[in-house]
């Protein structure tokens, strides 16, 4: 499989069909693991970082993994294929604008990542559409297990897993949710959520995770401390607490705008629709935040015609390296608003609310 075969399907995280996927986007887990014997990322140096890379590269392709991984090279893609990963969330951020070898290990269906030579050696992630945590974590653990028998782990009896951030020491697992939340912050109460969120010791992030902002109305939650407590127990804690109580949340400033303010919601909804159909210019982040709108609509059975596939396929599609790789060329700012703008009003014919 090669890179640009990616944008011929939709990514696992935005799949159709998840548990509670109307309100929960996708269901991430994540293990943090360094090899013994070789310097943390922060202290290797550019030979023993190729070092690490080729082992990894190597022992990762030859797991026995289902479906099979594939391998990119990042000394062997330009900037816009690593951005192109990035909006499948198969990267972060900071690993696509890291420097000295690095890569990722991806499966067929994009539901497994494993970054090379990021803040650790590896992170393992499994990505997948609505609530299903338990299944992620599941998954990771099958693919740690045949992990281990190919690397050997920096690990502690007194610590647990060693990694190069201090949160992270212990099980090295993170847990997270990417939540649609468009009722709650229409209805004004979506700080009083984040708060509630950061009081419990949760991290709160945007679609692109660190650093970044709550376009069209996604948030990223996920857990912050790992040391002293099992997998089971960070599992547990997350799932059956806090989430469950967000998307009770959400759905009930739904139902309350549904009932108290119907014509404002509907007006939200048709403004967007209106914009969507007819711009000619559209900045990523004007789309998603229209988008969001429209998803609410389609999603609360107030515009037919229209499927939530149809949204989430778009949410990938109006990214900019995802737009240029389909066009087949580069774009300058202006260019790629244009494109944008055709590109939603080719796909979208819907019936206003």
């Amino acid at each position: 499989m090669k890179l640009i075969d990616l944008i011929k399907q939709n990514g696992e995280w935005l799949a159709p069909g998840g548990p509670k996927s109307e309100v929960v986007i996708s269901s991430r887990v994540r293990l943090a693991r360094n090899l013994a014997g070789f310097a943390f990322m922060s202290k290797a140096g550019r030979a023993q970082r190729a070092d690490l890379h080729r082992l990894c590269q190597q022992r990762l392709l030859a797991l026995p993994a289902e479906p099979p991984l594939f391998y990119v090279d990042f000394e062997q893609t330009d900037d816009l294929d690593r951005q192109l990963l990035v909006e499948r969330h198969l990267i972060s951020k900071q690993h696509a604008a890291g420097e000295g070898s690095r890569g990722v290990a991806v499966s067929m269906d994009e539901a497994v990542s494993i970054m090379v030579n990021e803040e650790d050696h590896l992170r393992f992630q499994v990505l997948r559409s609505g609530l299903r945590l338990r299944e992620c974590w599941q998954q990771a653990e099958a693919l740690d297990q045949l992990a281990q028998e190919q690397f050997d782990y920096a690990f502690s009896e007194r610590l647990g897993y060693l990694t190069a951030c201090p949160t992270n020491v212990g099980t090295g697992l993170r847990v997270s949710v990417m939540l649609h939340l468009p009722a709650l912050k229409l209805a004004g109460e979506i700080e009083k959520i984040v708060r509630a969120a950061k009081d419990t010791h949760l991290a709160i992030r945007g679609l692109f995770g660190e650093g970044t902002e709550a376009i069209g109305d996604f948030y990223q939650i996920s857990n912050q401390t790992t040391l002293g407590r099992s997998e089971e127990e960070i599992l547990g804690e997350f799932n059956d607490a806090l989430t469950p109580g967000i998307i009770k949340a959400e759905l009930a400033a739904r139902a309350q705008l549904e009932q108290e303010r119907p014509l404002a919601l509907d007006d939200r909804i048709g403004r967007a629709i209106g914009v969507l159909r007819h711009a000619r210019l559209l900045s990523t982040e004007e789309t998603l935040y229209f988008l969001s709108h429209l998803r609410l609509g389609v999603a609360m059975g107030r515009v037919t015609g229209l499927e939530l596939e149809t949204i989430n396929r778009l949410f990938l599609q109006i990214q900019p390296a995802h737009l240029q790789r389909i066009l087949g060329r580069p774009l300058d700012g202006e260019a790629r608003k244009a494109a944008r703008a055709e590109l939603v009003r080719q796909t979208l014919a819907v019936k206003p609310p």
